[in-house]
């Protein structure tokens, strides 16, 4: 491999691809990934594993850490709430650390290029090397490089929550194994987002395409089954063979004053999320992947609002489909767990589910 590769701190998307699970992690591969075949992705950069590595040597927080291991008991016989504590104690730590000034300048030239020196909303989340889902931390709607810069640090000190410590453990895995890439990723202003699946998910039908999608951010949490709008494509033809319009009542929105819980206006309640041209196309683009990835594919994406047909759809992430063993619960479940599982984290603090949300 690229030994100058190894070194660099900052790729933009394209620059980086499957080949780069150890570099970047593998959101941030896959997503390059995606960009480099030539399909749309958000206007992105990652800062590398090597970054994370850099920053925990130079700033002394790994020496810190280790010192403050060492008077502790072994973290084998930590309970709960001395794990909590441990875990809140080690994030202190390097979250109170300044980022180097080489790294720090590199990461706010990309910031300045991302969002061209202005106001635009960014995610900063976590990119792990190896698949740990639900460990570590996501933040949304991040506007200023000093803000970005922040939320950097808050992914790396993330692989110190109590879950991911837990984890580490009770797998043999070294405490301090996980560094992370950090994927710098350009909201898109969704009217719509869901998630596809190049495969019926439940019969393993593989004639079929699922799409299932919802008003407004793929963020949003949906209650239960009847709040998503649910289509079945065939995949040779794209002709449509079946649509679901669920009562889609509630949804996320990204607003001046952050991402926050909207009704959904009466008149788009009972209606498709998708017209049948963009049902199509998303369709298309999952079938697409499904091809040159060779095999069946489970594809998030989004929808902008106030771009032009086709230019708006966006994808975010692509991943071998996993085939759910029953039909209980929703298919946008898959595309909510990344919500669900970091709710400690993700920086929606003013997002409040109405009492009639369920999480699933």
């Amino acid at each position: 491999m690229n030994s100058e590769k190894l070194q660099k701190l900052v790729f933009w998307v394209a620059e980086v691809n499957e080949n780069d699970n150890d570099i970047v992690g593998k959101k941030c591969a896959n997503l390059g990934r995606m960009a480099q075949m030539g399909f749309q992705v958000p206007p992105s950069f990652m800062v590398s594993i090597e970054a994370c590595r850099k920053f925990m040597h130079e700033t002394g927080a790994r020496t810190e850490i280790n010192r403050y291991i060492r008077k502790t008991s072994d973290p084998k016989d930590w309970g709960i709430k001395e794990l909590e504590k441990r875990s809140r104690d080690i994030q202190d730590i390097i979250k109170s650390k300044e980022m180097p000034a080489d790294m720090k300048q590199e990461i706010a030239s990309h910031c300045r290029t991302l969002t061209g020196g202005g106001d635009v909303a960014v995610s900063v989340r976590s990119s792990g090397a190896e698949s740990r889902p639900g460990m570590f931390a996501t933040y949304l709607n991040v506007k200023g490089g000093a803000d970005i810069l922040k939320r950097t640090i808050d992914v790396w000190a993330s692989a110190f929550e109590s879950r991911a410590i837990s984890y580490r453990i009770s797998k043999g895995i070294p405490f301090d194994a996980d560094n992370l890439g950090v994927a710098v990723v350009k909201m898109i202003n969704a009217r719509a987002a869901g998630v596809s699946f190049s495969m019926h998910p439940v019969t393993r039908d593989a004639t079929k395409i699922v799409i299932e999608s919802i008003w407004g951010l793929g963020e949003g949490v949906v209650k239960g089954t009847e709040s998503v709008d649910r289509f079945q494509l065939n995949k040779n033809t794209l002709a449509i063979l079946e649509k679901q319009i669920g009562k889609k009542e509630k949804y996320v929105i990204s607003t001046e004053d952050g991402i926050k819980w909207e009704d959904v206006p009466s008149d788009k309640q009972n209606i498709a999320s998708l017209s049948d041209e963009e049902m199509k196309y998303v369709a298309n683009l999952t079938k697409m992947l499904e091809e040159k990835l060779e095999c069946p594919q489970d594809t998030e994406w989004a929808i902008e609002e106030g771009a032009p047909f086709p230019t708006n759809i966006y994808l975010l992430q692509t991943r071998p489909a996993k085939i759910m063993m029953d039909t209980s619960g929703s298919i946008l479940d898959r595309m909510v767990e990344d919500v669900l599982r970091v709710h400690s984290n993700i920086d929606i603090s003013k997002i409040k589910p109405p009492k009639d949300i369920k999480l699933h």
